[in-house]
Order: C-alpha cells, then sequence, then structure tokens
C-alpha cells in the first residue's frame, strides 16, 4: 500500500507489483526525438513480464496511433497500434459529439489530426474557403505562417478552436525546441482568442485510456509537470514523472502543489524499485540515507530560511532529490511565495553522482 505524505507517496514493493496499468507519455519518456530513451524498452519488457499493461497516452498529434506504434517497435517497445491514445483523438472525440457527421473541420496541424477526424466521420480541410464549421490545431513540424494565419481567418470569423494541446515546448536530441503551445500562442495573439484545450493536463485522455483498458489502479508517468503530472492530479491518478525529458530537479523543488508528482524516478526503471517515502524527523525530511532541511542544518550554523540544506546526502541521489522535495514542498505550503536557493542540494548530488541528470 502506498501512503500520501505532503505531496509524495511511498511504496515499499515495487511499483509493477502495485500498479495494474501504467499510462506513458512519450517525448522524453519512452523517446527522444527518433531515439530511444536509454534503457526505456528493456524497462518497459520487464514491466510487462510483471504483468503490467502498458498504454502510450501523447499530446504529440503530429502522428496517428499506427506511425506511433511502427516507430515504438522500431525501438525494440512491445506495443499495439491500440495502446496508443493521443491527444489528435480526444480532440476529434469532442468534435464528433458535436458536430454532424461529415463536418468539415479545418485542420492547423498534420496527419495524425487528419486521421483522427477521418476515424469519427469528421472531414479535414486546409482552407476556410472549404467552408469547415470548426478549428483544430495541433503539432506538427509542417506547420508554417500560411497554415496559421488560414487558423486565425477561421477563428477571427466564430469558428470554435480546439487545440490538442498548449505544451510551449517538445524535447529533441538539441534540448526543447517550439511546441504546440508556441503556435497556440501565435493564433491567439492575432485573434485575442482562447482555444478549448482537449489533451493533458486536461483528464480526458486518461480517463479515456483507463476506460478502453479497465484498470483499477493507473500510473501515470510522464516528464512533464505542466502537462503528464498536473493532468494525473486533475484526473485523480498517481503520477510518476522521470527526470529524462522537459522538468529536472529544479523544477520538481519549486512545483505548485496541482502539479507535484506522487512518485520520483531518474528513468523508468523506477517502475521496477519500490519507493520509500519521506518521513519527517527531528534532523529533517528523510528519505532512506538522505536527510533535507530548510534553513540552518546544525545550532552552529546561521538560519537561512531560503536555502535547501542537506544535512546528510546518503548514497542514493533519488532519494535525496525526494528528500529535498518533501522539504521544499512543506516548506512552500506554509510560506506563500517562498523561493528556495537549492543550490547546495544540487551540489550535493553531483557530490553522490557527477553525471546524474542534474542541473546547477
Amino acid at each position: 500500500m502506498s501512503i500520501e505524505n505532503n505531496g509524495l507517496i511511498g511504496s515499499a514493493r515495487p511499483l509493477a507489483e502495485t500498479y495494474d496499468l501504467v499510462l506513458l507519455d512519450l517525448d522524453g519518456v519512452v523517446y527522444i526525438g527518433q531515439a530511444a530513451v536509454p534503457g526505456a524498452a528493456e524497462a518497459l519488457d520487464r514491466l510487462r513480464a510483471a504483468g503490467v499493461r502498458a498504454a502510450f497516452v501523447t499530446n504529440n498529434a503530429s502522428r496517428p496511433p499506427h506511425t506511433v506504434g511502427e516507430h515504438l517497435r522500431e525501438l525494440g517497445v512491445h506495443a499495439e497500434d491500440d495502446d496508443v491514445v493521443t491527444s489528435a483523438q480526444a480532440a476529434a472525440a469532442l468534435l464528433a459529439r458535436r458536430l454532424p457527421t461529415g463536418s468539415a473541420v479545418l485542420v492547423v496541424g498534420g496527419e495524425g489530426l487528419y486521421r483522427a477526424l477521418e476515424a469519427v466521420d469528421l472531414k479535414p480541410v486546409a482552407s476556410v474557403d472549404e467552408g469547415p464549421v470548426a478549428v483544430v490545431q495541433g503539432f506538427s513540424p509542417d506547420v508554417g505562417w500560411r497554415l496559421l494565419a488560414e487558423g486565425t481567418r477561421a477563428v477571427r470569423a466564430g469558428l470554435p478552436w480546439i487545440a490538442t494541446n498548449t505544451d510551449l515546448t517538445v524535447p529533441t536530441p538539441f534540448g526543447p525546441a517550439p511546441g504546440n503551445g508556441t503556435l497556440v500562442a501565435a493564433v491567439a495573439t492575432a485573434t485575442g482568442a482562447v482555444p478549448e484545450v482537449a489533451g493533458k493536463p486536461q483528464p480526458t485522455l486518461f480517463h479515456e485510456a483507463v476506460q478502453r483498458y479497465g484498470a483499477r489502479r493507473p500510473l501515470v508517468v510522464g516528464d512533464r509537470l505542466d502537462t503528464d503530472l498536473e493532468g494525473a492530479r486533475a484526473a485523480g491518478i498517481d503520477g510518476l514523472v522521470v527526470l529524462t525529458g522537459v522538468h529536472r530537479v529544479r523544477d520538481l523543488l519549486a512545483a505548485a502543489p496541482e502539479r507535484r508528482p506522487h512518485l520520483i524516478a531518474r528513468d523508468l526503471n523506477g517502475l521496477l524499485e519500490p519507493h520509500p517515502a519521506p518521513a519527517q524527523t527531528d534532523q529533517g525530511w528523510t528519505v532512506g540515507e538522505a536527510v533535507v532541511v530548510v534553513g540552518a542544518s546544525g545550532p552552529e550554523e546561521t538560519d537561512d530560511s531560503s536555502q535547501l540544506r542537506v544535512v546528510r546526502p546518503g548514497s542514493d541521489p533519488m532519494d535525496l532529490v525526494r528528500a529535498g522535495c518533501a522539504a521544499a514542498w512543506a516548506y512552500a505550503d506554509t510560506h506563500a511565495g517562498a523561493e528556495l536557493d537549492p543550490t547546495t542540494l544540487l551540489d550535493a548530488l553531483y557530490g553522490i553522482e557527477e553525471a546524474g541528470p542534474w542541473e546547477r
């Protein structure tokens, strides 16, 4: 059984023995661009061998499920096309419930949206001159000025506007690049309008996946606090953040309550490991051997309430990250607007493991 403690939970057993469905984000979790995250396929094989189903729930609307499934299989991941749930499908489902069959919808996006609309008997079009009755916008690397201008024209004409997601960035091998949220912002700036959002952090994708697979104890796994983890909390589902994508330790320490993960792991191997729960002791917030406090770490030191201090780093950097988050969140919850300096914690992480996924 997991134990709720200051936003984080713990499990004495490996997570694969606690959950029956894992809802995995893709970009930054399973792959980055065209390449697999190191060790991801092997970790998912072990998860599958433990009897846990994996589903792939992505805000990226650029590719249809079959293409995503093929990509996963090329990377050595065992995945069926039906294991993939996209924000394009969620957006198409919303439109299908509201529009007559065969209605034309302007697509500011790529193939993923075209296929999703066709699957629910709606007609994707690329110009306002083709008589659309709604606009749907999703990420595609091929979206350019002319298509954004068509979207702007349609939104200014008063057509309903749905965005698959508003992720500002997408991970690439070279770091974050502009995502759908950046492109949506261009249309919003030109029109003064705000779209309805179908994907994460709205809970729709997660609820549909849980219903599709009949899960009783699901777990969301993602790399972004503002989509995956906020969406998990909105859906009432436990969320695990991994440090292989966009958000890193500094972001976790500063996370608002609605975006905090329930669990923290370096990568997908964390699904096969126990997660010790944080505990508040006389020394400070403790996870395993790691102890962290806010302010002075000993009676001889001057109290500095803006400093995260490591009383004892321990030997496991992830325990130190978890203890640091527990201390930072507990302080933030009782000191509105407080900003903590994480330098000491980050230095301690580098001291344990210089090549880890940390940032100073």
